[in-house]
């Protein structure tokens, strides 16, 4: 095939995933110092319409060390019908650390278990990925660099860290040889790309592209289930009892309310102070008092300090990408708190329950969101996980409640009572969620809310009451 053709094959492909907008692509590049990246990356974005494409080198900034690791790379992807180019990527943070000793060995393992979920993750949401290992040898490298800081036009060119990974180019091969064989896999094999000409190099990275463009997307194979710590309990909405006695009188509810919000403003300030991000998930059945309870929890809050972040159904763009995109883009920086009124536990909620997601998406989720929560602990978040309980005649009360107050009725929806009569399908999703999602410092809180007054003050409690724990605890 002669380079035109080539060339013309590749635009067109490209121009039929932009049209038919099923899936996005992710071209990695990584490997050695001095393998023409950067103008292997340059010439092809030339090649291709590069409107529809993104390129990104990543070194990471001051705003992205403030979040988990991962953020980073979730935020950068590309949405269905476009290309994502990385330079190293993922793989140079966990490549060259380790290479420096700046990584362990179990760390470095640890990030390529990592590595191999995210990639998992992505190719379950339609994203194909091409992986790209650039290969010379230590000789050619060498000449090559040398060659290079001969010429004035082109010195510029290297750097010290081209010098390092020269001299660690033993260990660099080394350490490739383990990464690609621990994160290969059917939807994410490597390619090798030898040191040659850049023309030739070029045609190369030009027809492996063409080709996953064109062909069938090869799904990953089915994603162990999260595993269910059985010591771990975990709370059960069939055996909650949100029916109280006696409603809690209004002063004593004032008071107490005044004492809890000046405990959380405390906590919330120390929290900001010592740099330490919370991460809150509300929860609940539909007239539970969701919206209630987040509104006075933000009266004790700096409103600089904190976003409350309500997630319906998912716009257009966020359908364009992975569904767990649009709450990793939602997540705090260090010091400061993010409120989710209702969060990605929807998935295995309502869209299971409604029938919105398939149910091998669904299943999938709970091991998604598992390792998404292991990532924010990792990282020094807070997570409290707050599920709002109410009983079905007190929700019949408040349905019919907001029925007949004209400044109320905006809140009751066709949806609230089609949710309303599935109620033990809700049931049953909820409680497999509770057991597939309760993890250390990941736990839930079930709060009984046909007492509002009672709910809220139990709100407080369970959210001040992690707070403290995580002040409490060693830094």
């Amino acid at each position: 095939m002669t380079t035109h053709t080539l060339r013309a094959r590749l635009l067109e492909a490209q121009l039929d995933l932009v049209r038919r907008r099923e899936r996005s692509v992710i071209v990695l590049l990584t490997g050695h110092a001095v393998t023409h990246k950067g103008r292997l990356v340059n010439e092809l974005d030339h090649w291709l319409e590069n409107r529809h494409t993104e390129v990104h080198a990543l070194a990471p900034s001051s705003e992205e060390q403030e979040r988990p690791y991962w953020w980073r790379f979730w935020r950068r992807l590309p949405d269905r019908g476009r290309i994502g180019i990385f330079i190293h990527g993922w793989y140079g943070d966990a490549l060259f650390a380790r290479a420096e000793r700046r990584l362990s060995p179990g760390a470095f393992r640890d990030r390529l278990t990592e590595i191999r979920a995210f990639e998992a993750e992505l190719a379950a949401e339609g994203v194909v990925l091409l992986k790209l290992w650039m290969d010379i040898e230590r000789p050619v490298q060498h000449r090559e660099m040398q060659a290079l800081q001969a010429d004035p036009a082109r010195a510029w060119q290297l750097g010290a860290s081209d010098w390092q990974r020269h001299q660690q180019h033993g260990v660099i091969d080394a350490l490739g040889c383990e990464v690609r064989e621990a994160t290969a896999a059917e939807h994410a094999p490597w390619r090798r790309l030898a040191f040659r000409d850049p023309a030739a190099q070029l045609e190369q990275l030009a027809g492996l592209l063409h080709e996953t463009l064109t062909a069938a997307p090869t799904p990953p194979r089915a994603l162990a289930q999260a595993p269910v710590d059985e010591a771990l309990e975990a709370p059960s909405i069939h055996h909650a009892e949100p029916r109280v006695s006696a409603p809690l009188k209004k002063p004593s509810y004032a008071a107490a309310l005044a004492e809890a919000q000046g405990r959380l403003a405390r906590n919330a300030r120390e929290l900001a102070r010592r740099r330490i991000p919370v991460v809150l998930a509300f929860e609940g059945l539909d007239a539970a008092g969701k919206g209630g309870g987040i509104h006075r929890l933000t009266a004790a809050l700096d409103a600089r300090q904190y976003r409350v972040h309500r997630i319906a159904a998912p716009s257009n763009e966020e359908r364009a990408l992975p569904w767990a995109w649009r709450f990793w883009r939602r997540l705090p920086a260090d010091g400061r708190i993010a409120l989710f009124d209702r969060s990605w536990y929807g998935r295995v909620l309502v869209e299971r329950v409604e029938g919105l997601a398939p149910e091998t998406a669904w299943r999938r989720a709970y091991a998604e969101i598992r390792e998404f929560e292991r990532q924010l602990l990792a990282h020094g978040a807070v997570l409290g996980k707050l599920f709002l309980s109410i009983s079905q005649e007190e929700q019949l009360r408040r349905f019919e409640a907001r029925a007949a107050a004209p400044h109320k009725r905006h809140k009751l929806t066709e949806e609230d009572w089609r949710n309303r009569a599935r109620w033990e399908d809700y049931r049953e999703a909820i409680d497999e969620m509770f057991a597939r999602t309760q993890a250390p410092g990941a736990e839930w809180a079930l709060i009984a809310c046909d007492d509002k007054r009672r709910a809220r003050l139990a709100l407080f409690e369970q959210i001040n009451r992690r707070l403290e724990a995580r002040l409490a605890a060693p830094c």
